[in-house]
């Protein structure tokens, strides 16, 4: 089925990224749907909508406009929203890019996760097999868990979880030659904006991080785990 893997984009302040990502599913032949997940109060909010409206014909394309959560809460809602209608979800952020291969990404990802419960990332060329940046898992782990990143999160470290889940799991795929390059500044390809200076400062990269060694060591990652393991177990 073409239809079943979507991709949840959160996106904020980077009306710009729209014609790029669609441009790069183009570009790789990717057939995933997407859904790009607009705050409310974005103050490129009408230009989102300007290009909700030049998109409004491609089938693969939904734009939602929610309060604004952070990345980790609209991630979740989005996640959980359409786990029932889709049986692989992934996340990319505004500022990845697939890039071209021999095979569509979007069909290694499929190909991977086709065989059960299980999570699986390619090469964003800054964090490699390190950090899952950007990610695809089956759905039923969302409705297992009843969400896609652990709701104390807001931004940061939900890479370093799903990694987590999928060593936890042992059901998790390291794609090196399936590029989803990470625009960042902080691999130089990227200027720094609002957003990126609100994500990377202290105060979030302090926050964030006390949340995620508290759900690692006292007991959130554990018992998401065995329930994550039941689920494989079940599966068969």
């Amino acid at each position: 089925m073409a239809d079943d893997l979507l991709v949840i984009i959160p996106t904020r302040g980077r009306p710009q990224a729209i014609p790029e990502i669609m441009a790069a599913w183009d570009d790789t032949g990717a057939t995933a749907d997407l859904l790009f997940c607009v705050d409310k109060d974005d103050p490129e909010l009408a230009a989102y909508k300007a290009q909700a409206k030049a998109y409004a014909d491609d089938a693969r394309v939904r734009f939602v406009y929610w309060a604004r959560k952070r990345l980790v809460g609209t991630l979740n809602q989005a996640a959980v929203k359409n786990a029932d209608a889709y049986r692989f979800l992934a996340f990319m952020g505004d500022d990845h890019r697939p890039r071209p291969a021999d095979r569509p990404w979007d069909e290694r990802f499929r190909e991977c996760l086709s065989g059960g419960p299980g999570i699986v990332y390619g090469n964003d060329l800054l964090q490699g097999e390190k950090m899952a940046t950007a990610v695809a898992m089956t759905s039923d782990i969302v409705q297992t868990l009843g969400y896609f990143t652990p709701p104390q999160l807001e931004h940061l470290c939900a890479d370093l979880v799903w990694i987590d889940w999928g060593n936890g799991m042992q059901r998790i795929t390291y794609l090196p030659d399936v590029i989803i390059e990470h625009l960042h500044p902080a691999a130089g390809k990227a200027p720094s904006d609002a957003g990126y200076e609100e994500v990377n400062s202290s105060e979030q990269v302090s926050k964030d991080a006390a949340a995620y060694y508290a759900y690692r060591d006292e007991g959130g990652l554990g018992a998401d785990l065995a329930k994550l393991r039941k689920l494989v177990e079940e599966a068969g």
